[in-house]
């Protein structure tokens, strides 16, 4: 534990999906009964942290459009005002591979600003490049319910939605990756239907990531990867990034009751399929992730001495808590230049 400690000390670490509260966002220089803030990622030595302006499914109508829009813009300038100086701690908003590196010499907390759910666009491509203006690195193309871009691996009953919308992604959904590609922003591919996710990966001139998903071998939810999914993902050279959602990690798994060991379940499933190359680590944080012992961002340690237990060389471990979604980011940055 002590020679894992130290490992962790020393690594770069990157959390892939956290969502944020709203719509009143405490301050994340406080302590807060939130799963993370600025203090418990210190003290947990979590490095960067992927930040979600997170919009629910409404409406596929011009009205639910806008008022999505509106709110994802209002949670990336909340994200955005996360860069500062407060209680002896540094955050920096970070846009590039090479702010987020430099934050980390610095000894600053690299705050990455993102998008979850397509539907914050609507019909409307020239939204996403206002989300980029804002630093938004990656988006989700759907969450929960189908909209104007693709299918979602959980329709909304309730919003009237069928099994299957689209078979896969909307013709303006090809146009949004294209224009993400352009951008230099990720395609994230968590929730999306099995068929949105393959036809993605394939349509993407970048790699794909799934930001927060398990496996469904392992738990057969719709919401996490088969082994055709994770295939497509190497062959294309994405990335799965395993997330601390218990009821995703065992079939009706109970936070209290689901462990970091049957997280590292999945996330050695995924190796072993695809290659430490794809693979990385998230929590869901703050928007129903969290495990028995992993509950907060102040124990992100866990993990790393779990993967030492298992006998992951320091540098697999490396690529998993950071250096493989950071290759992904500058794949996008470079093909959009």
């Amino acid at each position: 534990m002590t020679d894992a400690a130290a490992l962790h000390a020393r690594l770069f670490t990157l959390d892939s999906h956290i969502d944020i509260p709203w719509p009143n966002p405490p301050d994340p220089f406080a302590p807060t009964n939130r799963r993370v803030d600025i203090g418990k990622m210190q003290r947990g030595g979590l490095g960067a942290g992927c930040f979600a302006a997170y919009v629910p499914q409404g409406p596929c109508t011009p009205e639910g459009w806008e008022s999505a829009r509106t709110r994802a813009l209002a949670m990336l300038d909340a994200i955005g005002g996360m860069g500062r100086e407060a209680n002896g701690m540094t955050a920096r908003v970070t846009t590039t591979v090479a702010e987020i590196e430099a934050a980390h010499r610095d000894g600053a907390t690299a705050i990455i600003p993102v998008v979850e759910n397509g539907h914050s666009i609507g019909e409307d491509l020239a939204v996403l490049a206002e989300f980029r203006r804002r630093g938004a690195r990656y988006m989700t193309l759907t969450h929960n319910g189908h909209n104007a871009l693709a299918d979602s691996s959980n329709p909304r009953l309730d919003l009237g939605d069928a099994p299957v919308r689209w078979g896969g992604l909307s013709p303006l959904g090809r146009e949004a990756i294209a224009e993400m590609n352009r951008l230099g922003m990720l395609v994230d591919v968590s929730h999306v239907s099995k068929d949105s996710m393959l036809q993605a990966a394939e349509a993407s001139r970048t790699p794909v990531v799934a930001t927060h998903s398990c496996v469904h071998s392992l738990c057969a939810v719709p919401r996490n990867l088969d082994d055709e999914q994770l295939d497509a993902l190497r062959e294309t050279g994405g990335l799965v990034q395993i997330t601390a959602v218990s009821g995703f990690v065992r079939p009706q798994g109970k936070p209290d009751r689901v462990s970091v060991a049957d997280y590292m379940d999945h996330l050695d499933y995924a190796v072993r399929r695809c290659g430490v190359a794809h693979v990385g680590i998230s929590s869901d944080f703050d928007g129903g992730g969290y495990l028995a012992d992993w509950r907060d961002a102040s124990q992100s340690g866990n993990l790393t001495a779990e993967l030492v237990r298992r006998g992951y060389s320091e540098a697999d471990i490396a690529s998993l808590w950071g250096g493989n979604f950071l290759r992904l980011l500058a794949q996008a940055e470079a093909a959009a230049a």
